[in-house]
């Protein structure tokens, strides 16, 4: 949006890095202060002590939005979605627009993590939908969590925006084998690599079951996984005594992640919970070149079309079954590869971008 004309204030919590010098970027990044000195939870999920810093964001958001005189807010996920209405209604008469950026349901979200028990879902479902219901228009990340949105909104008023690569940071990699030797990796196996989230909701179990029978049957295989929190996957590897076969890198810093993923042959995304989220990683994995096992789901269909290896029911064996395919038809490996790189050209961010910055021009003329 930067590179679109926009001047771009981000409100935010306390906790995360800095915008990167080496980025060439004027993005005015605003935090919260750190009252809540001890929260510094980065991975994914509800915790109650956000709403605390929700409370603080909505008054970091009143005052840039007084001062700067935004012609647009754009809301990030639903909290950040309510607290834009928020300011927005108390400022009415800057008559400033509301862009509301879903990325999932609310309540699946917090189900998925086991935050909510399923008997106070109904409650936290109509909050939902009256969130969703908010703003001058609505986009949303996945083709999966558009019609959840559309029918809780009068006039319709809501797109698909997918989420995009850079493709430029994946255009200028060294080749498989150098990036190996800088990594320590082994040149001689197949590598299996897993980038996000190790949390459950995210289908860590899984891969990391079909790491167990995978290598009950191949010796020559390798895997590296990248993501937070790293307890589980640590302790995986210590108590099965994995060392020699797996490597984990956590935290992953992002501006890492090409050439992490370049180093690799194959990528899974084992997620099968049902927020409606896009899976934002499937994107890299195709920019990097990877032919990628995953479940059958409607979004992981629209951004694989054919290359990738969908997995008929949700289980560990599924999973496993699915890597050794791959391992097994190297042809086929090689062919979904190709073909996963040349579609994430459609992916690019520069795509997302033109598409955002229609809707900010719509909405801001009407």
């Amino acid at each position: 949006m930067e590179k679109l004309g926009h001047q771009i204030t981000i409100a935010t919590y306390h906790i995360g890095k800095e915008i990167s010098p080496e980025i060439e970027s004027r993005i005015d990044v605003r935090r919260i202060r750190r009252w809540l000195f001890w929260y510094k939870k980065l991975e994914a999920g509800p915790d109650w002590q956000k709403i605390i810093l929700d409370i603080m964001l909505i008054r970091k958001v009143f005052f840039l939005a007084r001062t700067q005189k935004p012609d647009i807010i754009h809301g990030h996920l639903h909290e950040g979605v309510l607290i834009g209405w928020i300011v927005q209604k108390i400022l009415f008469w800057r008559k400033m627009k509301l862009v509301a950026d879903f990325h999932g349901s609310l309540t699946g979200e917090m189900l998925s993590h086991g935050y909510l028990k399923r008997g106070l879902k109904f409650g936290f479902h109509a909050i939902e939908k009256f969130v969703n219901s908010l703003g001058d228009y609505a986009i949303v990340s996945s083709w999966e969590g558009l019609a959840a949105i559309e029918s809780a909104r009068k006039n319709k008023n809501c797109a698909v925006v997918l989420d995009g690569i850079n493709l430029d940071s994946f255009a200028s990699l060294k080749s498989k084998k150098e990036i190996r030797q800088e990594l320590e990796l082994p040149s001689e196996k197949f590598i299996i690599g897993y980038a996000g989230g190790l949390v459950g909701n995210k289908g860590i179990d899984y891969f990391l079951g079909a790491i167990e029978l995978i290598l009950q049957e191949r010796k020559d295989v390798f895997f590296l996984i990248g993501g937070f929190p790293a307890q589980q996957v640590q302790e995986f590897i210590r108590t099965r005594k994995l060392e020699a076969s797996m490597r984990l890198i956590s935290p992953l810093d992002y501006f890492k992640l090409p050439e992490v993923l370049a180093s690799c042959d194959i990528a899974v995304d084992p997620k099968d919970s049902d927020t409606r989220q896009a899976s934002g990683k499937l994107l890299n994995y195709m920019a990097a070149g990877l032919a990628v096992v995953c479940f059958d789901k409607e979004n992981n269909r629209n951004y694989l079309g054919e290359g990738g290896y969908f997995c008929k029911e949700r289980s560990v064996r599924s999973i496993a079954d699915g890597i050794l395919y791959f391992l097994n038809h190297g042809d086929e490996m090689r062919k979904r590869s190709e073909m996963n790189k040349d579609t994430a050209k459609k992916f690019g961010w520069n795509e997302s971008g033109k598409k955002i910055d229609e809707i900010y021009k719509m909405v801001y003329n009407k």
